[in-house]
């Protein structure tokens, strides 16, 4: 099969075409013949030696795909309601770069009726990442006020639209004026621009002074104490990257005044089960808001995954060269056929 390897790690350019072995399903996995792969932050983590590989995963990189059941554990399957032929997206550990990928089957998900793969490739990642921490963790409630941080990334617009759906507001910051308006064409009900406006009082001003619900983080640092200012009394904040840095000084004394937690997770380590539950969540509670209407693919562009161009030896390494400039809006996506 094709496949993308990180030669080593460093610039978009590591990234290139490789043939290798077609992977085989295991007890409790499908193969699946990949139609399209997601592009996300950890796999520019994995690519500069930032992000580990799990004991057991695909030194490949890729953590989600959408495609065809080839084969797999037909106990498995049955017991999933999975046949050989069905279309799934899935969320996996590693190895979603490839023409052929293997995944765990309770990491998988039908796709969505209308939905192509490049549409369902750009779903597992973000959406079990948000349901995890915006509404395990965070506890986002409807009537609550959501402020995400990077409204325009992947994970952004999942949360916008997964939180408008559930009966949030939701206040986003974004980079720039234009990223900003299209946060609110997405759903979101405020966007501020962090780079002309300090988000703590924007977002305290929009609440009129009770402060929001929920943050989901993905900066961390000095972005921490200012969250902090601007929680409302029982706040969460919770915390899935530090693009910002890993070291946050801020008043520990409002934390006890106002009841407030801090938290955070990472998902590529968590077992299987824990992906299972989530997978479960998300196919009773969000699937239905897709099949309404109510959450929409936001595809920013799509690559050929091996193809070279702009000086770049492969789809993929120009995928990571715009992920890595910020200029996009959405998702990322490479594909296969």
């Amino acid at each position: 099969m094709k496949c993308i390897e990180i030669r080593a790690y460093g610039a978009p350019e590591v990234l290139v075409p490789a043939e290798r072995p077609m992977p085989v399903a295991g007890a409790g996995e499908v193969l699946i013949r990949v139609g399209a792969s997601g592009v996300n932050r950890p796999d520019v983590l994995q690519r500069t030696g930032n992000y580990p590989v799990p004991p057991g995963a695909s030194d490949l990189p890729g953590l989600e795909v959408a495609g065809v059941i080839e084969s797999g554990d037909a106990e498995a399957m049955a017991a999933a309601g999975l046949r050989i032929g069905d279309r799934v997206c899935a969320l996996v550990a590693g190895g979603g770069y490839a023409e052929y990928c293997v995944a765990p089957v309770p990491q998988c998900l039908p796709v969505p009726q209308g939905w192509s793969d490049v549409e369902a490739a750009s779903l597992p990642e973000t959406f079990f990442t948000v349901w995890s921490n915006v509404f395990d963790r965070g506890r986002l409630q409807a009537g609550e006020t959501l402020l995400v941080q990077g409204g325009s990334s992947g994970i952004g617009v999942t949360a916008i639209q997964m939180a408008k759906a559930a009966g949030a507001t939701v206040i986003v910051t974004a980079g720039s004026d234009e990223k900003c308006a299209e946060c609110l064409r997405l759903g979101a009900d405020h966007a501020i621009n962090y780079k002309t406006a300090d988000f703590a009082e924007a977002a305290q001003k929009l609440t009129g002074g009770k402060g929001v619900d929920v943050v989901l983080d993905m900066v961390a640092g000095d972005y921490v104490k200012r969250e902090i200012e601007c929680l409302a009394e029982d706040g969460r904040i919770v915390i899935i990257a530090v693009q910002g840095g890993t070291k946050a000084d801020f008043n520990a004394g409002l934390v006890l005044r106002r009841r407030l937690t801090i938290t955070g997770s990472t998902l590529r380590q968590r077992p299987i089960a824990f992906k299972g539950a989530i997978a479960q969540a998300l196919k009773t509670k969000v699937w239905p808001w897709i099949e309404q209407g109510r959450i929409k693919p936001v595809i920013h562009s799509v690559f050929p995954a091996v193809e070279a161009g702009d000086g770049l030896p492969s789809g993929a390494a120009r995928a990571h060269a715009l992920m890595q400039s910020g200029r996009h809006v959405g998702k990322i996506v490479l594909t296969w056929n």
